[in-house]
């Protein structure tokens, strides 16, 4: 194994470990924040009425809510070690089975949406850099303004408002499309205005001044030398807005009545279903780290330069 490399399996390694830490780090800590929440779903059966005082007790028994934090925390996690994610005490299911049933619903709402940003990012970025004094540079600094100063969740609202209750275009419940557009466009302010300025910089350097001492085209600089050059920013971006997208789609999801992840998540705060809560953000943290570790190697491949321990 040469020294270049070493240095890329070591960056890689120490990378892994860095997200094993911060995974643990995550479970550890939902575990017992979670239980900071006044109340539980015994408490909550109780309320309603569909348990007298000696089932609760019962119920809790069998449920080991009875017992202390630490004795809780280790058996639910030689559980979670063993593949079993559990049973959820409000609906009487397997936890797996309720996460398999929403799980495509939020994941397809969120695809959706990186695409549209990834698209519309790249596209205003490119455009913007072949056409320095068109429009396109306006718009750049409008789509980063929009995704930092306005909320998805009130331009949902608003949205709804608007398009469903006030011109009857949309239907109130059920819309996948317009929440869709919304977490995309939030995601390409992510985009574009990094990118820009990161091709904008790069125009600057030795390749590009060498590809225009060919004759090379405005047009194939861009494309074949800038874009490639940059687009590590991209990939850096996107690992770092999966978190966003999908916390965003999960708060979609509520707001525009979507049989998703979102609505799971609601229903089980509201029943303080320990189990469902621990494994959806869980799920969700598990998920956006990989998804940053995955990023980190690309671009690692892409650029020997930031193969660094």
């Amino acid at each position: 194994m040469n020294s270049h490399s070493f240095r890329f399996a070591a960056s890689i390694g120490v990378d892994l470990l860095r997200a094993v830490a911060v995974t643990i780090g995550i479970i550890v800590f939902t575990f017992f924040l979670i239980r900071m929440i006044p109340g539980d779903v015994v408490d909550v059966r109780g309320i309603e009425g569909s348990l007298t005082y000696s089932q609760q007790s019962v119920m809790r028994e069998e449920l080991g809510l009875n017992k202390p934090w630490l004795t809780q925390f280790l058996d639910w996690s030689m559980m979670i070690l063993s593949g079993d994610l559990g049973q959820s005490a409000r609906f009487a299911r397997p936890i797996a089975d309720l996460l398999g049933a929403v799980l495509p619903s939020t994941l397809l709402l969120g695809a959706t949406a990186l695409v549209i940003g990834v698209v519309v990012g790249v596209s205003v970025s490119v455009l913007a850099v072949l056409f320095p004094r068109s429009i396109f540079v306006k718009i750049v600094d409008i789509i980063t303004i929009w995704s930092i100063a306005v909320p998805t969740f009130s331009i949902g609202i608003v949205s709804l408002i608007v398009f469903a209750v006030w011109l009857d275009w949309i239907s109130a419940i059920g819309n996948f499309l317009v929440p869709a557009i919304i977490l995309g466009m939030d995601a390409a302010g992510s985009i574009t205005k990094a990118l820009h300025e990161d091709m904008r910089e790069a125009e600057t350097a030795e390749f590009v001044r060498a590809a225009q001492a060919r004759g090379l085209s405005r047009t194939s600089i861009v494309l074949r030398h800038i874009l490639p050059n940059a687009f590590t920013v991209t990939i850096a971006i996107v690992g770092l807005m999966l978190a966003g997208i999908f916390t965003g789609a999960i708060t979609m999801e509520v707001v525009f009545g979507l049989p998703g992840l979102g609505t799971l998540t609601l229903q089980a705060i509201r029943g303080r279903d320990y189990a469902v809560v621990q494994a959806i953000i869980i799920w969700l943290g598990v998920t956006v780290i990989f998804a940053n570790f995955v990023a980190d190697v690309i671009r690692k491949l892409i650029n020997p330069r930031l193969r660094t321990i």
